[in-house]
């Protein structure tokens, strides 16, 4: 897969994700997302610049979950 098709099948999956995440779909498909997405990157050598942006994504997924604390009010 050349790099551009590979930037491009990944950003599908990180909007994908984001979708899911916004419209309430199951957690597990959200982080299937994200996680396929990680594993094209790192097929493709791009690992280094896409894996802060699943982390981030993985995190407020772990976040959201129920049964999390809800988030810290912002400071004064």
């Amino acid at each position: 897969m050349k790099p551009e098709d590979a930037r491009e099948r990944i950003h599908k999956l990180l909007v994908t994700g984001d979708n899911r995440l916004k419209q309430g779909v199951a957690p597990e498909k959200v982080r299937q997302s994200y996680e396929q997405a990680l594993e094209l990157a790192r097929e493709a050598g791009l690992e280094e610049s896409v894996r802060p942006l699943v982390e981030v994504r993985l995190a407020d997924l772990e976040r959201l979950a129920p049964g999390s604390p809800p988030p810290e009010p912002p400071a004064p």
